[in-house]
Parts: C-alpha cells; structure tokens; sequence
C-alpha cells in the first residue's frame, strides 16, 4: 500500500504533528522544524552560524575564513525535553516516516553574497535541528538566481551545498531538493536542474530529491494520461535517477499545465485530475515512498477536515 500523510503543524509541540497525524490515521508526517517565515530559527549551535565566504572550488574552500552571521539569529536551543517527547510519541504510533521543509526564505542560488551565507548557514541549521530530532530528510527548494542567471543561480546552488556539507559534517540526514513550479527565475522546474545540482556536488549521495506533483505540472510536465505521465517520470529518470526520489508531494493545481505558477489545490478539485494520482499511487516504483499532501488547511462545510478528505480521496484511487 502507499504510504500516505500530510504537512501538520508544530503548534504546541514538535509531538502535536505527530499526534494530529495519528488521529488521521496516517502512515508518515512533515512538519517544519522553525518558523518557514523568520530567519529567527531556534538551536543554533555557535559553529554552525560561522558560513564561509564563497569558495568557488575546493582548494578556496578549505581556506575560507568563517564570516559570522549576526547574533540575532540565536534564539533558544532545541530543549532536550522537547527532543524526546517527539520521539517517543512517534515510537508510540505507526507513523515510521517524517520529513522536515526547510525556511522560505533559504535562497541557495541567490547572487548576494550575505543572503547566500545567510542561506547556507540556515540551511545547515535545519539539517542538524533534523538531526536531534531523528528526521531523515530536509526538503528544500533549489533556489532563485534573482538578479544572476541560470547557470550561475546552479553553480552556486552546488556551491552552497558543499559547503553546508562542509560545515555540518557528517550526518544521518539528508538534504532533497524539491522541484519547482518556475515561477520567476526559481530554478528546479526542469528535472536537468536537478540533476546538474546533484551531479556537481561533492558529495552526491547525500544530496536526493522530492517530487511535488503541482510543481511538475505547473511546470510543464503532463500527468493526466497513462503515456503522458510515463514518460514525464522517464524524463525524471533520465535526468536524476528514480533512486534518488525518496518524498512525494501530493498536491492537485489551481493552474493549468506549464503555467509555471505554484497553487496548490485539493485533490480531483484542480487541473491535474484524479487519474494523475491514479497512476502515482497504484504505480510499483514508488510503493516505499511516503506521500506528504501539502493542500490547504481547514474544515468543510460538512465539518470534516480537508486533510481527512483528500487522504479519503487518494486512498479511494488505490486499486
């Protein structure tokens, strides 16, 4: 069977996720570890706000000189308290994936020098925050080259992420790169994106991928019919490699094919259609991948929530 769940929040506790999950009956989770809207995060280790400057190859970064981010980014440190009852509320359920996102606001291809050490420094932080926690997995968004262009918003991508490699060491958790919907100059929306990213870093194997299927399809990458989705994970495969997907993110679109906007929808109520995820869900390869939906929060006009509903719907597509 597919291994289903969804984004749930951290209000309360890291454990309130995992037991809003449970209630659903889901079978894996992915919340935020820190606020996805503040550079603010919490447990900070000292060593890990100390970004280098910019190697722009291995010889530069072993000589880097640390350049420190601002104290203010020091709030309080993950509390061991906290740290241990989130893992043993999910030792006490049946949920045995969790997934973390990383801050909106980690821009890995950004062209300015104090926004990309920022970045760096940050996402270094959500891995070893991941990594107290016992989460397997960072997803985060390439990044955006802004001001730059392509080919260099990817070079520093690869950049930044051996050196984040670099500072953290070594670590069970691994980084995956989302693809993305393309919207303005993000880069991810082509499969080969990710694929340069992964090829260029040092250290590839701790580097996989999340595919979000709004993302593809917003992006150009049609789903609906048998042939069509076939071949657009063929084009995955061929780019990146099917064993580097180890997150789904189930999410039907407000926009219609190639719009390159991101808007996520209910399942079977957006552009992509039901027979999309029909395809996905009964497909073999992906049978051990958990599946986050990450579509709107709320209840219906019946009172049940939407995440009920949706997961009702996708369990519905199972053959």
């Amino acid at each position: 069977m597919p291994i289903l769940g969804a984004h749930m929040s951290i209000s309360g506790g890291f454990h309130k996720a995992i037991e809003a999950a449970q209630q659903l009956e889901m079978d894996c989770v992915q919340l935020f570890t820190a606020s996805p809207q503040n550079w603010s995060v919490t447990g900070v280790p000292a060593e890990a706000l100390a970004a280098p400057a910019q190697p722009q190859s291995k010889a530069r970064s072993k000589k880097a000189v640390a350049q420190p981010v601002e104290p203010a980014w020091r709030s309080k440190e993950l509390l061991e308290a906290d740290i241990h009852l989130f893992r043993t509320t999910l030792a006490g359920t049946g949920i045995a994936h969790t997934l973390s996102h990383d801050s909106y606001l980690i821009n890995l291809a950004s062209p300015d020098d104090f926004l990309w050490r920022r970045s760096i420094a940050a996402f270094g932080v959500e891995l070893l925050r991941a990594e107290r926690l016992g989460i397997p997995y960072v997803v985060t968004h390439p990044g955006a080259f802004t001001t730059s262009d392509e080919e260099t918003g990817l070079k520093r991508i690869i950049a930044a992420l051996d050196l984040v490699h670099e500072q953290v060491g070594k670590l069970n958790v691994m980084a995956l790169l989302e693809n993305t919907a393309g919207q303005g100059s993000c880069l991810g929306n082509r499969f080969e994106h990710l694929g340069e990213i992964i090829a260029g870093v040092r250290q590839s194997e701790r580097i996989g991928v999340c595919i979000d299927t709004c993302h593809a399809f917003a992006a150009g990458y049609p789903l609906a019919e048998r042939k069509d989705y076939l071949a657009t994970f063929k084009a995955l495969d061929r780019a990146v490699g099917l064993d580097r997907v180890h997150a789904f993110h189930l999410n039907d679109s407000k926009k219609p094919l190639g719009a390159r906007v991101d808007r996520h929808e209910h399942i079977g109520q957006g552009q992509i259609g039901l027979d999309a995820f029909r395809h996905l869900l009964n497909d073999r390869r992906f049978r051990k991948i958990p599946m986050y939906l990450e579509t709107e929060k709320g209840i219906s006009g019946d009172g049940e929530a939407f995440d009920a509903i949706n997961l009702r719907t996708l369990r519905g597509l199972i053959d």
